[in-house]
């Protein structure tokens, strides 16, 4: 059985792209959409639009912060509860988190069921903590290694 997914909305790709061949934006439609809005939601800083200073979310200011499980889990919650209150298309929402292949990068894995649909999705959105090019001083311990970061999930 096929489902009308009309209802999930077409918009702008981001970052906003132009059709060679058609010279139009290019557009994204049904579940392509909500996974934009998530990120466009991750990605924008409170109080960035000035018509919309709701929107968003203020999971930047946790790039430097101190890398514990705790503060980690926080940023956690921060992005299933800004997800949850912006993006209504969608519900059961479950936020897990995993240690990235490069040091300082977490992957946080946002699994959520489209609601009219009840299509399961999901969306692994990068967060980059204290990323720098330099070199570490040696004797300087690690921060995490892959296997010392359970999955976090609410």
């Amino acid at each position: 059985m096929e489902y009308d997914k009309s209802f999930l909305g077409k918009g702008m790709k981001f970052p906003p792209q132009i059709n060679p061949a058609t010279g139009r934006f290019v557009t994204v439609s049904e579940e392509e959409s909500v996974k934009e809005s998530i990120y466009l939601i991750l990605m924008t800083q409170v109080s960035e639009r000035p018509l919309r200073p709701e929107f968003g979310s203020n999971i930047m200011s946790y790039t430097f912060m101190d890398q514990n499980l705790s503060r980690i889990n926080m940023v956690s919650r921060t992005i299933r509860y800004q997800i949850a209150n912006q993006e209504t298309r969608i519900s059961d929402i479950q936020v897990g988190v995993e240690a990235g292949a490069q040091r300082g990068v977490l992957l946080f894995n946002i699994s959520y069921t489209v609601i009219s649909s009840n299509t399961a999705d999901n969306f692994v959105f990068p967060f980059y903590l204290n990323v720098t090019a330099e070199p570490e001083e040696e004797g300087e311990p690690e921060i995490y290694e892959p296997e010392q970061i359970e999955e976090i999930t609410d």
